[in-house]
């Protein structure tokens, strides 16, 4: 007995000496990711000296071969620091700073790269494999020190009720980690806060794989664990029109044929000491893969007069509105009278079955000359669907005729499967020289392999006013998506709505759409939520009425030289500043809660500068469309006052004098 207890012992000490522990530090010295290396992979990170989060573990399987983080055995590992700067094509700011310390550790076959930021950490697989790779699992947990409060944007409206079936558009549940509901899903980014800092869990920069799902992990208190979807192999088409690919079968494994070398999907948080800070990260980029459009010149962000939001409300005209050509060639002309670099041609103008064949009244190639003739582009709406099955003929076919690029909608899923098709999608435009902007997906991490892919969507946006419910608080949530859903990417919310009421007024209206904000409130969205593509979702008519308001829209750029959230706090109000050239641009919303915000110039130059702003009015509460326009002379000793009232906000364009 006493032979066995020893035994017993010499192989508990053998195992404990086989565990390794490797840390690596953030360039500020206060982030430390901790991997702990033992008959599986973990990692914790704290910050300033305080755990956030648990160790958590990470692997995968495969079918055949290594199985990344299972049994690993290290047999080096490196310690390096970067710092770099991206100069990314379409983006926020025309410089990212990259500063990171990484640890590689090779496992024979495999590594695991882990970074420290300042404001985050992240991790994840590479291998160096020659044969195709099956993955049928991974494991990702973030496991919390403390039953943390959390902002969770559950899956609720699965089509044709599909599990993973999704349009990525949730609004934020707010409870406790361990409170959130069993086996119900979430989408990224998470934000978790854990006191003296807010942690978004996320993954970023994923290829050629599918997206993370979060959910509660039954089986540890306050923990997250990923879920991927499987990959389909059998389907039908459903959901709205049927124009959804609704898995009727899903394979054994999550995705297939992958090269034996192969960078595996960042899994991440994000930190912030402060919310703002959270509105401005700029991991995304960090976090991606480098540009395939080795000439990028040709891609042009801009604004787009959009008619479906409006629902074609144009009027005092001396013709019948409709889908016809007419009614766009009105839309083309408003754009070109404010400055708005394209229009779109929404749902309806293609056969349900075929991009290739127009239906109706309207004449796409004389459009297309038109808005040539007036320097303005044409993007057309179409589905996922005819996509997937018209690509390459129907890409040459429209860049022929001139047009721009295409809204691509209703791809509401990321398995592995989507993730290929909005791959091909892009590259597929991009040889043909057009810009994309993906409807029913989430930003995730292509932005910065095809540029041309200038936006996403991926938000309950201004659309939802159309049909959704007050009790859903569209005001709290327009100042909760700048902090968490832009942290992957740009979202397009389509702002812009010129029929402004407040609560008590609101009704959901689809031929009439209106808003529950004020007017300075859907001015200042143009300032804050980053949309490369930015639209004007009511009517030229609207519009045309409100010529300042409109006017004041048309001169905010949609990228910028530099950008800045100076105050927020998540829910509650944002403040953003941002620079093209020499020319300030500043906005500031508020939830239902009336606030006055302090705006310090600070960040203006030398010299005297005139500052031009939209501010609520003094009778809002009668009528939310009530504002004021106001310039002052201004310098950066000046602090400018943001009264606003409940749904509130203020817009501000600052220019030097000369």
């Amino acid at each position: 007995m006493k032979r066995l207890t020893l035994i017993v012992s010499l192989l508990t000490l053998s195992a404990v000496a086989q565990a390794r522990s490797f840390t690596v530090t953030s360039p500020d010295k206060a982030v430390v990711a901790t991997v702990n290396v033992d008959s599986v992979i973990s990692w914790k990170v704290d910050v300033d000296g305080k755990e956030v989060l648990a160790p958590s573990a990470m692997s995968m399987t495969v079918e055949s071969g290594i199985s990344p983080g299972i049994k690993p055995k290290v047999k080096k590992s490196t310690s390096t620091s970067v710092d770099r700067t991206i100069t990314p094509a379409v983006y926020k700011r025309a410089k990212v700073h990259d500063h990171y310390n990484q640890l590689t550790l090779d496992m024979g076959g495999y590594s695991l790269e882990v970074r420290a930021y300042d404001d985050g950490a992240a991790y994840r697989f590479v291998t160096a494999g020659k044969k195709p790779v099956t993955v049928t699992g991974e494991r990702v947990e973030f496991n919390f020190p403390d039953d943390y409060p959390a902002y969770i944007p559950y899956v609720n409206d699965n089509r044709s009720g599909e599990r993973y079936t999704y349009s990525f558009e949730s609004y934020y549940d707010r409870s406790k980690i361990g409170e959130m509901y069993a086996d119900s899903l979430a989408i990224t980014p998470l934000l978790v806060d854990a006191g003296d800092v807010k942690i978004a869990v996320s993954d970023f920069g994923g290829v050629d794989y599918p997206g993370m799902f979060l959910k509660r992990n039954p089986d540890k208190a306050a923990a997250l664990v990923a879920e991927f979807a499987p990959v389909p192999l059998k389907g039908e088409m459903g959901g709205y029109n049927y124009l959804n690919f609704i898995p009727t079968e899903r394979a054994g494994y999550i995705a297939r044929d992958l090269p034996g070398s192969f960078e595996y999907p960042w899994r991440a948080i994000v930190i912030s000491r402060d919310d703002a800070s959270l509105a401005d990260t700029d991991m995304a980029v960090r976090l991606g893969q480098p540009s395939r459009i080795a000439e990028t010149s040709w891609i042009k962000p801009g604004k787009v007069a959009w008619d479906w939001w409006n629902n074609l409300h144009v009027t005092g005209v001396d013709f019948k509105v409709g889908r016809n050509t007419e009614t766009y060639k009105h839309f083309i002309d408003f754009a070109k009278e404010y400055g708005i670099e394209y229009i779109i041609v929404d749902e309806g103008w293609s056969d349900p079955n075929s991009i290739l064949t127009a239906v109706g009244e309207i004449d796409i190639p004389a459009l297309v000359a038109y808005g040539k003739d007036k320097g303005v582009g044409v993007i057309l709406w179409a589905s996922w669907k005819n996509v997937h099955k018209e690509l390459d003929e129907a890409m040459k076919h429209y860049a022929d005729m001139g047009v721009a690029g295409f809204k691509i909608d209703f791809f509401d899923a990321d398995d592995q499967n989507m993730m290929r098709d909005m791959e091909r999608f892009a590259k597929a435009a991009a040889d043909n020289k057009m810009i994309v902007d993906y409807h029913g997906m989430k930003a995730n991490g292509l932005q910065t392999i095809y540029p041309n892919i200038l936006n996403f969507e991926g938000v309950k946006g201004l659309e939802n006013y159309k049909w959704s419910s007050i009790e859903n608080d569209p005001p709290r949530y327009a100042v909760t998506a700048p902090f968490i859903r832009t942290i992957t990417g740009p979202m397009d919310y389509t702002p812009g709505a010129m029929t402004n009421v407040n609560e008590s007024q609101h009704r959901a209206n689809n031929d009439n759409p209106m808003s529950e904000s004020t007017r300075a409130h859907q001015l200042a969205m143009y300032v804050v939520y980053d949309a490369p593509l930015q639209m004007l979702a009511d009517s030229p008519t609207r519009y045309r009425a409100n010529p300042e308001c409109t006017k004041m829209i048309s001169l905010v750029p949609t990228v910028f030289d530099e950008s800045v959230t100076l105050d927020g706090e998540v829910g509650e109000y944002i403040v953003t500043a941002r620079r093209k050239g020499d020319t300030w641009y500043v906005g500031a919303m508020t939830n239902r809660t009336p606030r006055v915000v302090k705006i310090p110039l600070s960040f203006l130059g030398d010299g005297d500068f005139t500052m031009t702003y939209v501010a609520d009015g003094i009778n809002t509460d009668i009528d939310a469309s009530d504002h004021k326009h106001v310039s002052a002379s201004v310098n950066s000793s000046t602090t400018a006052t943001a009264d606003m009232a409940p749904a509130g906000g203020w817009m501000a364009i600052i220019t030097p004098q000369r």
